[in-house]
């Protein structure tokens, strides 16, 4: 792993694609200032649906959303998670909920199909039903860009740490964690479980996420945040959109898993 200075970015994505990429784009041209080399962007960053039944679906070769953030990782020379957008399957009624992670010359270092969907029907409070528009990936990732190795993942994937184990096998540095978590879990499951993936696998983690309300009965929790592999807060959004930054250093990783070498005890595999 290298010492980078990355970012994390919260936003507020709606319906609204062209509004979503104007915001996406500040976001990005900000940290950059701030001198940012890897800026990761929230789940669902060109379209969050609130009612709309349509899909959005765009190929990673000829999709316009795709070629926005290609070229705008080239013109900041930065390097950028695509935290979500939606791409064709092979089904005409579901999309992939895909990730990707571009490098600073506009190519695709890692994509990565949202394995785990969120089911859920809590009375009372929120229902939502993922796996009506997506299709699940099969496939976990881990991609290799600026001298360290990232172990990609979306929002609910997030309560599966058998997914993060699979990562740190095959040797994630930093964890990727774009969301778009519910207020109504957030606040008691959000922080928790990020820190636990953290812990637990002793990488570096970034979660950008959306806040705030979209509309309907969309609600997102935000807090964004960077965790070091000790599991420590380095860096946390406060409500509304903006930014954080924090270096990851490739000593402070390489010392935690020396001093408490977990991987190295493990008995079940």
């Amino acid at each position: 792993m290298q010492s980078i200075k990355v970012a994390v970015c919260q936003m507020r994505s709606t319906e609204d694609t062209e509004a979503n990429l104007q915001q996406a784009e500040s976001l990005v041209h900000a940290a950059k200032a701030d001198g940012a080399q890897l800026i990761a962007l929230p789940e669902n960053v060109p379209f969050l649906r609130i009612q709309s039944k349509e899909n959005h679906a765009e190929t990673i070769e000829t999709g316009a959303n795709v070629r926005f953030f290609q070229a705008l990782a080239r013109e900041c020379e930065v390097a950028i998670l695509l935290g979500s957008f939606q791409q064709c399957s092979d089904e005409v009624e579901r999309v992939h909920n895909t990730s990707l992670l571009i490098a600073p010359d506009g190519q695709i270092a890692g994509k990565y199909e949202k394995i785990h969907l969120f089911d859920i029907d809590i009375p009372g409070s929120v229902t939502l039903k993922e796996s009506d528009n997506v299709k699940p990936g099969t496939q976990t990732v881990v991609a290799d860009l600026l001298g360290t190795r990232w172990g990609m993942s979306i929002c609910y994937d997030l309560r599966f740490p058998e997914l993060y184990r699979q990562l740190l096998d095959k040797g994630a540095e930093v964890l990727l964690v774009p969301a778009a978590f519910t207020l109504q879990t957030g606040k008691d499951h959000w922080e928790v479980l990020l820190r636990a993936r953290a812990i637990e696998n002793q990488c570096y983690l970034l979660a950008p996420g959306q806040w705030g309300h979209h509309g309907g009965i969309r609600n997102s929790y935000g807090n964004s945040m960077i965790i070091d592999p000790w599991g420590q807060v380095i860096a946390r959004c406060s409500d509304g959109v903006g930014f954080v930054t924090a270096r990851l250093d490739a000593n402070r990783l390489r010392e935690v898993r020396q001093n408490l070498p977990c991987a190295d005890h493990r008995r079940i595999r």
